[in-house]
């Protein structure tokens, strides 16, 4: 398994997307559904990382640098995209994906990432745990959502 830097619009890339937008649209609402597009990803506060077995890729993950609005000063990553598909699930990719991520920030000095979720996603919200975030108030632009879980994680301790 190896993690590398990818660009989300390459070819090799939609499927992987479409898969994981087709399936958070058969667990939420538009309204609870926050999906980065690929212009979106493309951006330079985002990367944006692919996960390949051989040379299949079967997972990706992205992460956006944020400032808060509340704390300029205070600067964090998002952690958006995260998705695996099905056969590869329960191998350790998710996990080696947010550690990937995790990794990034820290190497921008960042030591905070915080993530949005789904109520419907219960191995999402135990890998999530799992890796040590804890939930939390809405933040940036969302509003509270009672099919979202807020979470975020201090990346030193």
């Amino acid at each position: 398994m190896h993690i590398e830097p990818t660009d989300p619009a390459d070819p090799a890339v939609q499927p992987l997307l479409a898969h994981s937008d087709a399936y958070m649209t058969a667990l939420y609402p538009p309204e609870s559904n926050h999906l980065e597009s690929v212009a979106a990803l493309q951006q330079a506060d985002v990367a944006f990382f692919g996960c390949y077995l051989a040379a299949q890729l079967v997972g990706c993950g992205a992460v956006k640098l944020l400032q808060d609005p509340h704390a300029p000063e205070l600067r964090y990553g998002e952690i958006k995209r995260v998705f695996v598909l099905e056969a590869h699930r329960g191998k350790g990719v998710s996990k080696a994906i947010m550690n990937r991520l995790e990794k990034h920030l820290v190497s921008l000095d960042v030591w905070i990432a915080r993530l949005e979720t789904g109520i419907n996603q219960p191995e999402a919200l135990s890998l999530y745990r799992s890796l040590g975030y804890v939930e939390r108030s809405p933040f940036g632009v969302y509003k509270l959502d009672p099919l979202s879980v807020f979470m975020e994680k201090q990346l030193r301790g």
